[in-house]
């Protein structure tokens, strides 16, 4: 898909129609969680800003997403909204807002969609495929997510790669196939083998959208934090960074800090000062703009 300037908002149906093998550009989707951030992902010419549950983990300081609630999620959904971004708002339906009932799922995404996503995505294959049908129903675009799913940490044993085995990766693939059917208009493939996401994305009319899952996809997704190393952690493997804001932001701090404490912070052309009228009847006339002594 193209990202010039003049594009105006990327809509659910330019993203559906985004296959690399019909010519398309491959599309870029970048987590942010608040107003600042979607403003530069949209300036980067991005295609869609997803707001991740990862949030839980880069933002609010959990070891993992599944304490992060759908009032987090749009809370930090209206930020990015406001910021009013060209690129298509996806917001992550997240852990067990979707998973005991279709009327459940239907009523915490439309929470979402109201505080300004365009489109909701959720984890799972086939068992999720009543849930993504009720949303679809009520006319709400659906992202599926397939491969190393966060939500489910414990029941993988932790953040593994998927989709390694010949069964595992013939189930990824049904999932795909089932998903796309049930309506989604695109599938994130996360933690998987290039090859199984090439096939995955071969098989589908829907775009996909990797994360770890090689160059073989419709597009790929990245966390804000990591592009531009915010957070000065080991990265994964698929990680690549694109900035040094951590070291770049302790290094200015540290040199605030430095100058507050020698004095040479703020000095007067970063001080307000009174007119010398003023400062004299207050008796503050050596304080004065320009004063030089005490009135005699």
């Amino acid at each position: 898909m193209s990202t010039t300037p003049e594009r105006g908002r990327v809509s659910v149906p330019a993203v559906a129609s985004s296959k690399v093998r019909s010519g398309s550009d491959p599309l870029v989707m970048v987590t942010a969680y608040d107003a600042p951030g979607a403003r530069m992902v949209s300036e980067s010419g991005a295609d869609m800003i997803l707001v991740g549950d990862s949030l839980a983990m880069v933002v609010l300081g959990y070891d993992d997403t599944l304490s992060v609630t759908v009032d987090d999620i749009a809370h930090h959904t209206a930020a990015v909204g406001r910021a009013k971004p060209d690129c298509l708002v996806v917001a992550d339906l997240p852990w067990l807002s979707y998973h005991t009932s279709t009327a459940d799922t239907v009523r915490n995404a439309a929470v979402l969609i109201r505080a300004g996503a365009q489109a909701v995505k959720l984890e799972g294959g086939a068992k999720r495929v009543p849930m993504i049908s009720a949303l679809i129903d009520a006319e709400i675009p659906v992202v599926g997510h397939l491969g190393l799913t966060p939500q489910s940490v414990h029941a993988m044993g932790g953040f593994r790669v998927q989709a390694k085995s010949d069964e595992a990766a013939r189930t990824l693939i049904a999932d795909a196939r089932a998903v796309q059917d049930a309506g989604c208009f695109a599938v994130v493939l996360e933690g998987v083998p290039s090859e199984i996401a090439g096939v995955v994305t071969d098989a589908l009319d829907i775009p996909t959208i990797g994360i770890g899952a090689g160059a073989h996809c419709d597009g790929q997704v990245l966390v804000f934090h990591d592009v531009l190393g915010i957070e000065d952690r080991l990265a994964p493997k698929f990680v690549r960074r694109y900035g040094a804001i951590h070291a770049d932001s302790v290094a200015a701090l540290t040199a605030f800090g430095a100058d507050v404490r020698s004095g040479s912070f703020p000095d007067e052309s970063e001080s307000y000062h009174l007119n010398s009228a003023v400062a004299e009847s207050l008796g503050l006339y050596g304080r004065a703009v320009g004063a030089t002594a005490s009135p005699g």
